[in-house]
Order: C-alpha cells, then sequence, then structure tokens
C-alpha cells in the first residue's frame, strides 16, 4: 500500500518540475523590451566624450579654413601667371609681326628720296616743249615711267604716299610749314604740299610738309 502512495506523488513532483522547467524556458525566449530612455550614467558619459573630442573638432576646422584659404591664394596665383603668360605672348607675337611688317621701314625711307628726286626731274622738264624735242620726251617718259615703277613697288610692299591737300591738318600725319591766308577753305586745311608724306602700313614714316590755311 505503502508503494502505490508514493507513485502519484512521484508522478505529482516530476509534473512540477516540468511545469516549472517550462516556465523558465519562456521567460528566456521572451524579448526583453528596453527602454528608450537613457539612463543618467550613459548621459553623462556622451557629454564627457563630446566635452573631450570638441578641441580636436575646433582644430580640424581650423586647419581645413586655412587649407581652403592656401588653395584660393595658390589658385589666384594660378590665374594671375597665365594671364602674364598669356599678355607675354601676345607682346612677343606682336612684335615679332611688327618686325617683320616694319623691318623695312629704313629701307624704305632711304628709297623715299630717290622717289622724290624722279618726282622734281619730271616736274623740272618743260612740257610745252616735249612735242618739238623727241630727245626730252624720251627721257622725260623715262624718268615717269621709273617713277610710276618705284611707286608700285612701294604699294606692293604697304609704303603709300600722303598727299593731303584740302585735307583738314593731322599733327599725326603733317608737318605745318607755313599759313596761308584763304578764305575759300576753312581754317586749319592743308593748302599746299611742299613735299609728299608717306605711311607703312598705316604708320606714318614721312609726314607731309604742308601749308595750312588761315583765317
Amino acid at each position: 500500500m505503502a508503494a502505490k502512495a508514493g507513485l502519484p506523488l512521484q508522478m505529482f513532483g516530476r509534473r512540477l518540475v516540468h511545469l516549472q522547467s517550462s516556465i523558465t524556458s519562456q521567460n528566456m525566449s521572451a524579448p526583453r523590451l528596453f527602454s528608450t530612455e537613457k539612463q543618467p550614467e550613459e548621459t553623462a558619459t556622451a557629454e564627457q566624450k563630446a566635452t573631450e573630442s570638441s578641441p580636436e573638432v575646433e582644430k580640424l576646422t581650423k586647419e581645413l579654413a586655412a587649407a581652403k584659404e592656401q588653395n584660393a591664394e595658390l589658385l589666384d596665383k594660378y590665374k594671375r601667371s597665365l594671364a602674364d603668360s598669356e599678355n607675354m605672348r601676345n607682346r612677343l607675337n606682336k612684335q615679332i609681326s611688327d618686325a617683320k611688317i616694319f623691318g623695312i621701314q629704313s629701307f624704305c625711307k632711304d628709297l623715299l628720296e630717290v622717289a622724290d628726286t624722279l618726282g622734281h626731274a619730271t616736274q623740272a622738264v618743260p612740257k610745252d616743249k616735249l612735242s618739238g624735242n623727241a630727245d626730252l620726251k624720251n627721257l622725260y617718259e623715262g624718268l615717269s615711267m621709273t617713277r610710276a615703277s618705284l611707286l608700285q613697288v612701294f604699294k606692293r610692299h604697304g609704303l603709300e604716299p600722303l598727299d593731303p591737300i584740302n585735307q583738314k591738318f593731322d599733327p599725326n600725319q603733317h608737318e605745318a610749314l607755313f599759313q596761308k591766308e584763304d578764305k575759300t577753305v576753312e581754317a586749319n586745311t592743308v593748302v599746299e604740299v611742299t613735299k609728299l608724306g608717306y605711311k607703312l602700313h598705316e604708320r606714318c614714316i614721312r609726314p607731309a610738309l604742308v601749308g595750312v590755311s588761315k583765317c
């Protein structure tokens, strides 16, 4: 009888142990809920870390500002260097171009005297005697052709005469030798040309010698 009475107690005890095990396993498998609010200890630690990192952030900020300033300065110097190089290149190109164009300026000035002499020679020939003197006519025609040929050479190389008769006086291209009273034209008008001027590619290399009207 005692054995029969102990059997139910053992079965109850086993069920109780099994029940406790089930409850324990459920508690372990259930998800834990954490509060989103920081604990006072965690907040203090975060503030302390931010305070400790603040000098480093400030240092990096200053270094970044200095690097930006240096970069802007270097960029400005680079742009200035490019501009200076471009200006120098343009000046050199202009000097080379001017040397090619005006390299014959001195030579042209010397030839102008030859052209002047030929002009004076043709003007000195009496036109009324050409028909009666074949030699004089041939000489005149030879001088005229030589002067015309020389002027064509001048023109081919950009050298052209300046004959400013009845034009306004221009001090850049004319040289006034005297003033002449003339009521038919306005004041400071070229009324007489004693010597032709010449320009080489729009540059006056010899001003025309002129007489200017006055009121």
